[in-house]
């Protein structure tokens, strides 16, 4: 078993401002040798920098996957765009 954290507010409108959601709850599971539902191993999230995209990047860490690298921050001429690539950790 490891221990893994998700945002307890993923799935609801977040009251915390962007980057800055840290309500978690704690889950418990049993370790996967690959992805749920055929996702890839690698993967690189993209979006405008706000809630929804840390809820994204917190449920893809709540199903097992784990950062890789430092986050890449860009400005569109509207908004702050930010693309955060993930591993599936080996066995």
């Amino acid at each position: 078993h490891r221990q893994i954290h998700r945002c307890a507010c993923a799935r609801n409108a977040c009251e915390n401002g962007p980057g800055d959601c840290r309500r978690f709850e704690l889950i418990v599971g049993t370790a996967m040798s690959k992805p749920p539902n055929d996702l890839p191993v690698y993967r690189v999230l993209t979006g405008p920098d706000d809630a929804a995209f840390c809820h994204r990047v917190s449920e893809a860490l709540a199903l097992g996957y784990v950062l890789y690298g430092s986050p890449a921050l860009t400005f569109n001429g509207e908004r702050v765009i930010v693309a955060q690539a993930i591993i599936w950790p080996e066995s």
